[in-house]
């Protein structure tokens, strides 16, 4: 009976010891298994991009382009076709034409035939004046010798004073004529010509705008319309990516930021180059506002952290590092 009650205590001891080493395996494995790791601080290359499109609606003509290519600042990247904007630059050179030869108009003066007809006239009126003013001349004599009435006297004196008018008016005529036009009427045909001009400069440059030129040095990311489809004003044509000017960009909590202020130096990993290891400089910081992702900490009494948007340029060029690649900050 002894034997068999050690027996028992035996087998309780066993399975209590069992249990402890359960629980403390468990509680080992469960200690490594939730310990917090290091907080990785992932990011993503970046760089400027710019869009090209067209002031003017037109047809794809010629793609001088494709995706994948390296520009230069001044290629040509695309050709529209906009026939339209061409018949607008025959009407505004038609202007430019028909103001040009009123000015010239205004500047010549009259025509020669014009200027001699005005001298004929003036000389038929400067002998119909003549003739007048000897028939007043002769009546005046005889009203005064009492033989002509003053009836006679007066249409006499009448025709005499007409003939005189006449000259006068052939004498304007004659040197309007010759003059050419009034300073104020060559003002307004020089200031017709401008505008006519200005309307042709006008068009020219919708005219350059069917040509689509690289703004800038960079690589076509995107091409958007294919050959012969029909564009809008403003619509996008394609992206250049400008490969020389990136950055990293890092979404980071504040509770993190003790080593990225503003000027700071560090170190960060790229995985698609071969772990290579880089070195950035923060130059921009900003708060992402409330819709970006940030952790709650005040069910312990502390506060909200936020999250900030962190940005690193690379302190040299880096060969290969492309948008859209992941960058890890090196601990």
């Amino acid at each position: 009976m002894t034997s068999q009650r050690r027996s028992q205590n035996s087998n309780m001891l066993l399975a209590f010891l069992t249990l402890l080493g359960v629980i403390a395996l468990v509680a080992l494995v469960g200690f490594f298994m939730l310990r917090k790791g290091p907080e990785i601080i992932q990011g993503q290359a970046e760089a400027t991009e710019y869009r090209v499109s067209s002031k003017v609606p037109g047809r794809i003509l010629e793609l001088k382009v494709k995706k994948g290519e390296q520009v230069k600042a001044g290629d040509t990247l695309a050709i529209l076709e906009a026939p339209d904007i061409l018949a607008k630059m025959a009407q505004a050179q038609a202007a430019e034409a028909a103001a040009q030869a009123q000015n010239e108009k205004a500047i010549k003066g009259a025509r020669s035939e014009q200027i001699q007809a005005a001298y004929e006239m003036l000389q038929k009126a400067k002998a119909g004046r003549e003739i007048a003013e000897k028939s007043y001349n002769r009546v005046k004599r005889l009203y005064e010798q009492g033989v002509m009435s003053a009836q006679k006297m007066d249409e006499a004196s009448a025709q005499y004073n007409a003939a005189i008018a006449t000259e006068k008016a052939a004498d304007a005529q004659y040197t309007m004529a010759k003059n050419g036009a009034e300073r104020e009427e060559k003002m307004a045909a020089a200031a017709l010509v401008e505008r006519a001009k200005g309307a042709v400069a006008e068009v020219q440059s919708y005219v350059k705008e069917t040509y689509l030129i690289a703004q800038a040095d960079g690589e076509v990311s995107e091409i958007f319309p294919k050959m012969g489809e029909l564009v809008g004003t403003g619509a996008p044509i394609m992206n250049i990516v400008e490969l020389y000017d990136m950055w990293i960009s890092f979404n980071v909590r504040e509770d993190l930021l003790k080593d990225l202020t503003m000027g700071a130096e560090f170190e960060a990993i790229v995985p698609a180059l071969d772990n290579k290891v880089i070195k950035l400089k923060v130059n921009y910081m900003k708060d992402l506002g409330t819709y970006a992702a940030w952790k709650a900490t005040k069910t312990t009494g502390q506060f909200d952290l936020k999250t900030f948007e962190v940005r690193g340029v690379p302190m040299e060029p880096v060969e290969n590092l492309r948008p859209g690649m992941s960058v890890i900050i090196k601990k």
